[in-house]
């Protein structure tokens, strides 16, 4: 069954519209609250049809991303009991009180690494407000995690062009599977130390 590919496909697609930058800032707000689609797949080939405006359009995603965080912890900070009802029935609970003792632990730390994680960046966001996470390791922390992927994204595609283009192209399915896969182990083995730690 293919997933990735045609979404990708449609992104591609919003990557061309002359509002390219304004949907790749509303992409990236919303997938750091609540979208599954990473704003990579829109800033890649935006970055390959103009090379020159590569870093300006990361800088962009990045500050959508920032105003989608900036809701993910104050969701998880002020709303998580409303939240958490579906959490539930979503199936999640247990994974996201285990990222939860995650973030209380090592806070700066998870969201350093969080953005090269196949975890989806809102739950660390939602969980950092959970616990309270102070604002200052909270931004630093989300801000590098996060700028590092988007900027090494355009920086490549700034740098390889269209062959690098085409290779996130043939290889989108199946490292959209992989990072499902990852994910999935990455929160198994979270509720295993959180019940054995």
């Amino acid at each position: 069954m293919k997933l990735f590919g045609p979404i990708y496909a449609r992104t591609l697609r919003w990557a061309a519209s002359p509002r390219a930058p304004l949907l790749l800032f509303v992409l990236s707000l919303c997938e750091a609250v609540f979208f599954p689609i990473a704003p990579e797949v829109m800033l890649a080939p935006m970055c390959l049809a103009r090379r020159d405006r590569a870093l300006r359009y990361a800088a962009i995603s990045l500050g959508g991303s920032i105003i989608g965080m900036c809701i993910g912890y104050a969701l998880g900070h002020f709303a998580l009991n409303l939240l958490m009802p579906w959490i539930d029935k979503a199936g999640y609970a247990a994974h996201f009180h285990a990222i939860e003792q995650q973030a209380r632990e090592h806070g700066f730390w998870l969201l350093l690494i969080a953005g090269f994680t196949p975890v989806p960046f809102k739950i660390f966001t939602l969980a950092s407000g959970a616990v309270g996470m102070p604002l200052l390791p909270f931004f630093a922390g989300a801000i590098i995690g996060r700028g590092k992927r988007v900027f090494l994204v355009a920086g490549a595609i700034k740098l390889g062009g269209a062959r690098a283009e085409a290779a996130l192209h043939r290889w989108i399915e199946p490292l959209g599977w992989v990072g499902l896969l990852l994910f999935a182990a990455l929160v198994a083995w979270l509720v295993w130390r959180g019940m054995h730690g």
